[in-house]
C-alpha cells in the first residue's frame, strides 16, 4: 500500500501519467496490520531516523541496508501520512507510538483511502502464480486474470502469521528470477522449553533482568521483561532474542535459557549484600527475604524500584535450585550453600529450548539477500524495474513499531523509484 502511494505522488510531482494496480491475495488490504500490536498497531517508534536505526536493528549490514529508507521516509513522514486522513497518533513513554483511538483499522482505512486518491486499482482474492519477464515489461498471472506492467514492486511479506496469506510466494517469485534466498527463520516469537514451565508460573513476569541463553561459542544476552507461558517463555527479552536463538538452535541442539536476576551487581557484590543481610538479620528465613527481595535492584543497593520484587512463585524454584532447605535462616547458610544461591540469582535456570516457532513470530528473518537489492532505490540489482520491500527481505528489527515502519520505508523508496528505476 505504500509502495502503490508512493507511485502515485512521484508521477504527480513528475507530471507523467501512469496505471497502478495493486494484487491483494486477501479479500480485504491490510490483514497484517489489523492483527499487530494486539490488534491496536504500534505503527512506528519515538526518535530521528539514526535513532530508529541504532535502537531498532541490531545488526549492522541491516542498519546500512535500511539507512537510506529510513531517511527518506521516516516516522515523521508516516504520522504525517496518516494524519492527512484523519488518523492522530499517542507516543507512550517507552517510545512506541500507536494510533490515538488504539484501533489498528484505523490505519487500514487510512490507507485504503490513500490508495483510492491515488486512483490505485486494487484486486482482491487473487493469488498471483507467476511473474515472468516480457520483453522490457512483466506478465503477472493470478488465479484467475493477467496483467502486465512496465514495472513490478514484490510487497509480499514473509513466512510469519500465514493466515493472513504470508506464506512465501514473494519469496518464490524472486527466487525464479534469480534471487538468493536465505533461510527463513522466527523473529519476535515465543520461546517453547523441553519441559513447560510449572503452572505456578504461567503469566508470571520477571522485570528488568537480563535473559541467556548458551548453546555453544559467547552467551547470548538481552536485558529486558520476560514473561512464562504454558509452553514456555515470551516477552521483550525473549521476543527480542528469538532470532538468535533460532539460529543458535540449528547449530547446537542444546539451548539452555537462564534469567540474572541481579544484572546490575557482580556477584562479589552480590555475595557481600547477601552476607550483610546475614550479619544484620540472621534469624530471618531465606526464602521471607527472597520473597520481599527487589528483582534487578540498582547497582550497590536491595532498595525497592519500579521493577517489583521477586515474584513469591518463584522463591520454591530458587531454593530448589540452589539446593537449600526451606527453612534455612541466614545464620546457618553456609559458605557453599550460599554460593549455591549466588550462582542460581546470577543464572536462574529456565529450560532448554524446544522450538522457536516461525508461525508465532511477529516477523520472519531471512528473505532475499540484502547484497542483491539496492538500498537507495529498492530495485532488484539481477532483473531491472523489479523492486523489493518489507518483510520480503533478509532483515528484522526489534519490537516497538520498527518492522512496520521499515516495511512502510522500503515500500514507499520502492514505490519512489519505480517511475525511473536506476540500476547502480
Amino acid at each position: 500500500m505504500s509502495a502503490a502511494i508512493a507511485v502515485r505522488q512521484s508521477a504527480l510531482r513528475s507530471g507523467r501519467s501512469c496505471s497502478i494496480t495493486l494484487l491483494e491475495r486477501n479479500s480485504s488490504p491490510g490483514s497484517k496490520i489489523r492483527i499487530s500490536g494486539g490488534g491496536k498497531c504500534n505503527v512506528t517508534h519515538r526518535g530521528t531516523p539514526a535513532e530508529l536505526l541504532e535502537k531498532g536493528f541490531l545488526r549492522s549490514n541491516e542498519r546500512r541496508f535500511l539507512r537510506h529508507a529510513l531517511y527518506g521516509f521516516s516516522n515523521t513522514h508516516l504520522l504525517a501520512l496518516l494524519g492527512s486522513r484523519g488518523v492522530e497518533c499517542a507516543e507512550r513513554p517507552d517510545g512506541k507510538i500507536f494510533p490515538a483511538s488504539g484501533d489498528a483499522l484505523s490505519v487500514v482505512t487510512a490507507f485504503d483511502g490513500l490508495l483510492r486518491e491515488a486512483s490505485v486499482r486494487q484486486h482482491f482474492s487473487g493469488r498471483v502464480r507467476s511473474v515472468e519477464r516480457k520483453g522490457a515489461g512483466f506478465f503477472v498471472a493470478t488465479e484467475e486474470a493477467s496483467f502486465t506492467g512496465d514495472a513490478v514492486i514484490l510487497a509480499t511479506g514473509g513466512l510469519s502469521y500465514s493466515r493472513t496469506g504470508t506464506t512465501g510466494d514473494g519469496l518464490t517469485i524472486a527466487r525464479s528470477f534469480g534471487h538468493t534466498i536465505n533461510r527463513s527463520s522466527p523473529a519476535l516469537a515465543p520461546l517453547y522449553t523441553i519441559n513447560s514451565p510449572p503452572s505456578s508460573l504461567s503469566g508470571l513476569s520477571l522485570r528488568s533482568v537480563v535473559f541467556i541463553a548458551t548453546g555453544g561459542g559467547s552467551p547470548l544476552e538481552r536485558r529486558g521483561d520476560l514473561l512464562f507461558t504454558h509452553r514456555g517463555l515470551s516477552g521483550p527479552a525473549a521476543l527480542s532474542l528469538s532470532r538468535d536463538i533460532a539460529e543458535l538452535s540449528r547449530q547446537f541442539r542444546r539451548v539452555a535459557l537462564f534469567a540474572d536476576l541481579f544484572p546490575e551487581q557482580r556477584v562479589e557484590e552480590l555475595e557481600a549484600q547477601l552476607l550483610q543481610q546475614g550479619r544484620k538479620n540472621g534469624s530471618q528465613m531465606v526464602r521471607k527475604f527472597l520473597q520481599s527481595c527487589p528483582i534487578a535492584p540498582h547497582g550497590g543497593s536491595f532498595a525497592l524500584t519500579d521493577h517489583g520484587t521477586i515474584p513469591t512463585a518463584l522463591v520454591p524454584l530458587i531454593m530448589q535450585q540452589s539446593a537449600l532447605e526451606n527453612d534455612l535462616i541466614w545464620s546457618t547458610l553456609a559458605r557453599e550453600k550460599r554460593r549455591s544461591l549466588l550462582a542460581v540469582l546470577k543464572a536462574f535456570s529456565l529450560g532448554m529450548v524446544r522450538e522457536v516457532p516461525l508461525e508465532q513470530g511477529e516477523v520472519s528473518a531471512g528473505g532475499v539477500a540484502l547484497k542483491e537489492v539496492n538500498p537507495k532505490t529498492m530495485e532488484s540489482r539481477k532483473v531491472p524495474n523489479l523492486f523489493l520491500c518489507g518483510e520480503l527481505l533478509d532483515y528484522a528489527g526489534e519490537i516497538g513499531g520498527f518492522n512496520l515502519q521499515a516495511a512502510f520505508s522500503t515500500g514507499w523508496m520502492a514505490g519512489s523509484n519505480a517511475l525511473y528505476p536506476a540500476q547502480e
